[in-house]
């Protein structure tokens, strides 16, 4: 294989298998996520448990084999509930990530290990303290994918009970992260611990920390969202923003607006790595591709899938509707109602704008003569790059040369099998063109993305 001389700029790759997140962001309105899982194909004759450790073990050292840079897994804190039964897709469960990626630690050496623990239900000194023992445990290779929730149903789990407001959660969370922060901060690289003392409005705690400065300084941390108040978040305090575009002019923007907050903060571009989540499909031939994509659509929402959906926007019940069939009537239907009836749909994303949504949704129907089933997989397909290895190859080079991405977070939509044909047939050709790396670069998550260590200058005194 011939190598090319290096890009100037490389791409960087990471895993994100059967998602269980259950962040409360609104959806941006445009298309909104059907749910947690929706890029998963259960039905696939090639699918294999979604929670056995063989499977995370697979996906992991294919990850690793790829050379990516971490292996993220989500952590829904309450399993969704559809007319007061649980969700089809959340009937496997929702294993505790942290634990699962201590095990994974034991069977990879370089990949990176991002644990997603929400800030809204946790607390700063247990969650620093887990956090820093899997970076101890794995030679400086975890992350901590921070996410919030915004509802009661996912509280009633807690003693705390309730939510936050939309302010107060982001107040939280940047508090929470600078808390934590101060955690690791108080053992001396030497391994001289030293009392901390964070008094906020949020969090007033004090004592000793239990666990040395690990290898990385301070896990990585990741950020997903999309409003003004995330965007300023990340620019603050983040490593790695998650970020959600659908074309490549987007994804521009988007990556415009992040790097140019971060100059406030005293922070340099390249202190911030943006990676959108992504789908792909392959094929010998473009044709095979879009064929194969439109396969794994039609699998991935199937016709209740299709209603529940449909019911995330209108806010009522619509199980009498035919998902073969046509929308709701344009003219005896009322608009989408602005309090769903209750216990339709508790632990769902929220929907920012559904009146807007369904109008879209309704024109869409109608212009081109689809079903319910079939304008939801239209108007809900994620970003995805369909296509031969080399165009796909192509296309995600260009996304990153032309500062839309610094890279991309895959999430394939097989269990276990599912990045094997990207690992064996899209790396190697971004390796020859000379935007993919050959090898790791170094030990720790950090050297991965090409972050600087933490300073120590200002450890706690």
């Amino acid at each position: 294989m011939t190598v090319r001389k290096p890009a100037v700029k490389q791409i960087h790759l990471a895993a994100l298998p059967h998602s269980h997140s259950h962040s409360r962001s609104r959806s941006s309105g445009e298309s909104p996520v059907p749910g947690v899982d929706n890029t998963t194909v259960w039905a696939d004759p090639r699918a294999k448990s979604q929670i056995e450790f063989a499977s995370f073990e697979h996906l992991a050292r294919t990850a690793e084999r790829g050379l990516f840079d971490f292996f993220l897994l989500a952590g829904g804190l309450r399993l969704r509930e559809h007319k007061g039964r649980i969700h089809d897709l959340d009937v496997v469960g929702h294993p505790e990530a942290i634990t699962v990626l201590n095990a994974l630690a034991a069977v990879t050496e370089r990949l990176g290990l991002a644990a997603t623990v929400d800030a809204t239900f946790n607390e700063p000194y247990e969650t620093a303290r887990r956090l820093a023992t899997l970076d101890h445990l794995s030679g400086g290779r975890a992350a901590w994918n921070v996410v919030t929730s915004a509802d009661a149903f996912t509280g009633a789990n807690f003693r705390r009970g309730g939510f936050l407001d939309r302010a107060d959660r982001h107040a939280r969370t940047a508090e929470f992260v600078a808390a934590a922060r101060e955690l690791w901060d108080s053992w001396t690289p030497e391994g001289v611990s030293r009392p901390f003392a964070h008094r906020g409005r949020h969090f007033d705690i004090a004592g000793e920390f239990t666990v040395p400065r690990s290898p990385q300084g301070h896990p990585v941390v990741i950020q997903a969202g999309d409003s003004a108040e995330a965007r300023e978040f990340a620019a603050s305090s983040a490593d790695v923003v998650f970020a959600r575009h659908g074309t490549l002019e987007a994804g521009r923007a988007f990556y415009a607006d992040v790097k140019r907050r971060l100059a406030a903060y005293g922070r340099e571009p390249e202190d911030l790595k943006i990676m959108p989540g992504v789908t792909f499909v392959l094929g010998d031939t473009a044709a095979e591709a879009q064929e194969r994509a439109a396969e794994i659509r039609w699998q991935q929402i199937s016709p209740q899938n299709a209603i529940l959906t449909l019911e995330q926007i209108w806010g009522v019940d619509l199980s009498d509707h035919d998902p073969d069939g046509p929308l709701p009537a344009f003219d005896s239907d009322p608009d989408p109602h602005p309090d769903p009836e209750p216990g339709l749909m508790q632990g769902g994303v929220e929907v920012a704008d559904p009146r807007a949504i369904a109008e879209k949704w309704r024109a869409l129907s109608h212009e081109k003569g689809l079903s319910i089933r079939q304008t939801v997989i239209e108007a809900t397909g994620r970003q995805s790059f369909v296509g031969t290895p080399e165009a796909v190859a192509a296309e995600l080079e260009e996304f990153v040369r032309t500062d839309a991405a610094d890279g991309f977070i895959l999430a394939p939509h097989l269990t276990p099998g599912g990045l094997d044909e990207f690992v064996d047939r899209v790396v190697p050709l971004l390796q020859e063109r000379g935007a993919y790396r050959t090898h790791y670069p170094g030990t720790t998550l950090r050297s991965h993305l090409g972050l600087a260590d933490p300073p120590t200058e200002a450890l706690i005194p």
